[in-house]
């Protein structure tokens, strides 16, 4: 256990030791290799490339040179990244057999190593972070420590202003006091439905009872979504340290963490950090000296879709099967056991810290009236520049797109972005100036969410995307309530009847009637918002499921019953080839005849366009 004066000399030594983190300009001989262990880089052998730097400084006995493993830097697409500070020079998809020439061109001979520097989606070789197009529109609040700390290192993070603010908040400030502070900052909840943080703590408060508890929501289950996952790989503590505030605050003394058991690395780090916290004390009894008791617990999630709501999380951790209870009551006056409990999600409690340190008005003051601070988002699909990316309320949909995520590849065009994943909607490119805020995004019939957002572009089509969608939701369905378990299902009956080239017109009007039922008749907020992605798909992209009904024809080809195969005779050199691969002899012609296809025999495999020498079939 360590005092507060102990605990105030390994930060201030450690802050002078890893200056040059920060500080490019820092006096000193000594480097530190960032190498990204992120979920990304780690599958990309991001830990072999940390071992083989580490084997060659010990084998050329090269002092002053220390490797440093980090949480995620965010852009994805470059990755296995490895920064060298405090030059800030940025490497990027390097692989292990590289080390070797990274240490002896920039660590002993002090030049760079040309053909592993970033480049930007306009070719320019980039020197560091800081010059990337990428990071130019960020602010990194909730992200601040990813990429530049070691997680599993408290020290680090100690020195990076850690637990400072658990230390202000117990020594020097009521309950109602850090409430206020939160309150007036603006902080809405992130985990989708952006309920006021303040609020939320208030009203838990408020309950009397003789036991409460503190609940970290980190079942991330949104497709493409690893926001959350990412903070608790890169910065665990602060989590941690927001749910000790949490507990200060509403009078709990325990806390439970709920993250998925497909989260290795999220879980090691988080159960490598309550260690240090509590060897430390700042875990465990008597914090810092002020008679203040709180521990935290890790509860793994099996992977159900429907325990990222948080009544159906409670359930899972006091281990009952993951179903959503009828509200009211609310958490916050019967949660866990019964108990008042407050719940939020791993990006909420990340800006809490900072918040405590900064002020209400310096988080206030990002964002927008009604949408304060920043956002983080897992960007995916068809963009060039894939990672993860927080930015201040309000930046647009084209911001992100275009001049951060670089555009779409290919030079292909923008069609729709699908925000809030299963629970969302899609935005058309008619919307790409919205700003990205709670507000804002409803009006246009989308949502937040806990922040996945993918971006399609012109081959994609919407009346497969609302099937996928309805796929997934069907098949997460807990099953508790009817609109949900059996509604769903009619829903993805009618979508695959659509695809499939089997669907009318008057199919298009039952989607919509069942989908507004569902909305208003399910028990929890995963079944009311289940129907969005189709609901959306619906209001901007209608004629594309017009065209699949009544004309059995599918723009963009996805849709195989609806794919229309041909040969061009032009192109056509009578060769034969496609001939000979067709499964199913569906290809008619001899000799040097220009050949056809058959349309009652072909199933539309795309075999034949594979094997074409001449691009003659599509």
């Amino acid at each position: 256990m360590k005092t507060l004066e102990e605990l105030h000399k390994i930060s201030e030594e450690k802050r002078k030791e890893l200056d040059l983190r920060v500080n490019t300009k820092a006096d000193t001989r000594e480097k530190h290799i960032l190498v990204c262990h992120g979920t990304g880089c780690t599958s990309s052998k991001s830990p072999e490339i940390l071992e083989n730097f580490r084997k060659i400084l010990k084998e050329k006995n090269i002092e002053n040179v220390r490797v440093i493993k980090t949480g995620c830097f965010g852009l994805c697409a470059k990755g296995p990244i490895v920064i060298i500070r405090p030059e800030d020079t940025f490497y990027a998809n390097v692989k292990p057999e590289d080390c070797e020439e990274i240490i002896e061109t920039h660590i002993v001979k002090g030049e760079l190593v040309q053909r592993l520097l970033c480049k930007d989606i306009d070719g320019k070789v980039v020197n560091s972070l800081d010059e990337l197009n990428f990071y130019k529109k960020q602010k990194r609040i909730a992200l601040k420590n990813c990429g530049m700390i070691n997680p599993e290192d408290i020290d680090e993070y100690l020195a990076f202003d850690g637990y400072k603010a658990l230390e202000k908040v117990l020594t020097s400030m009521k309950p109602e006091e850090v409430i206020d502070v939160v309150t007036k900052s603006g902080l809405r909840g992130r985990g989708g439905a952006g309920f006021p943080t303040g609020k939320k703590w208030e009203l838990t408060k408020a309950n009397e009872a003789d036991q409460k508890y503190v609940v970290c929501n980190a079942d991330e289950g949104d497709p493409g979504a690893f926001m959350d996952r990412s903070i608790l790989e890169g910065d665990p503590h602060s989590v941690l340290e927001a749910m000790e505030i949490a507990g200060y605050t509403i009078g709990a003394n325990k806390g439970f963490i709920y993250v998925r058991a497909e989260y290795p690395i999220a879980v090691k780090r988080l159960e490598i950090a309550i260690n240090q916290a509590r060897e430390y004390g700042i875990l465990g009894k008597n914090i810092f000296g002020t008679g203040f008791d709180f521990d935290i617990e890790i509860r793994l999630g099996a992977g159900a879709f429907v325990c990222g709501e948080e009544t159906a999380l409670l359930e899972s951790i006091e281990g009952k099967r993951g179903q959503p209870r009828v509200k009211p009551p609310y958490p916050a006056a019967s949660g866990l056991w019964g108990k008042p409990t407050l719940i939020n999600n791993v990006e909420t409690y990340a800006n809490i810290a900072q918040i405590i340190l900064k002020g209400s008005s310096w988080y206030s003051s990002i964002g927008t009236e009604k949408s304060k601070g920043t956002k983080v988002f897992a960007l995916g699909g068809n963009v060039n520049n894939i990672g993860l990316v927080e930015v201040p309320m309000g930046t647009t949909l084209r911001e992100i797109i275009y001049d951060i995520g670089g555009g779409i590849p290919n030079g292909r065009d923008f069609k729709a972005a699908q925000t809030g994943g299963p629970s969302g909607g899609c935005i058309p490119k008619q919307h790409l100036d919205t700003p990205i805020d709670y507000e804002s995004l409803k009006e246009i019939g989308s949502m937040m969410g806990s922040g996945g957002l993918i971006v399609m572009d012109d081959t994609k089509c919407m009346v497969s995307l609302a099937k996928f969608y309805l796929e997934f939701t069907v098949s997460e369905s807990c099953g508790k309530c009817t609109p949900c378990r059996i509604g769903t299902k009619r829903m993805l009956e009618i979508l695959e009847k659509l695809c499939n080239g089997e669907g009318e017109e008057s199919d298009i009007y039952r989607l919509e009637t069942l989908a507004k039922n569902i909305q208003k008749a399910s028990i929890c907020g995963l079944g009311q918002s289940a129907p969005n992605p189709v609901i959306s798909t619906l209001n901007y992209f209608r004629e594309e499921f017009k065209e699949h009904a009544i004309d059995k024809a599918c723009r963009t080809q996805e849709c195989k019953a609806l794919a229309k195969i041909g040969i061009d005779e032009e192109k056509c050199k009578g060769c034969g080839l496609c001939q000979k691969h067709c499964p199913v002899d569906a290809i008619k012609g001899e000799g040097r005849d220009k050949r056809r296809i058959d349309p009652n025999l072909c199933i539309k495999c795309g075999t034949c366009i594979a094997t074409c020498p001449f691009h003659a079939i599509s």
